[in-house]
């Protein structure tokens, strides 16, 4: 995923559908300057970890 469409994503109220691995995540925050973003499972809210944005597909 590029990051502008991470960001848009992460800024929006309408949820996206977006994965990581197969495994369904919601984005919380980008980090322009690393090109990764925060996300966490969507069914483990309390497991949240930094991924590189090429890694997320959106669905």
């Amino acid at each position: 995923m590029n990051k502008q469409r991470a960001q848009e994503i992460a800024g929006s109220p309408v949820m996206a559908s977006v994965t990581h691995e197969g495994v369904p995540v919601y984005i919380q925050h980008v980090d322009e300057a690393n090109e990764t973003a925060r996300v966490f499972p969507l069914d483990d809210r309390e497991k949240e970890y930094d991924v590189p944005l090429n890694n997320l597909e959106e669905q």
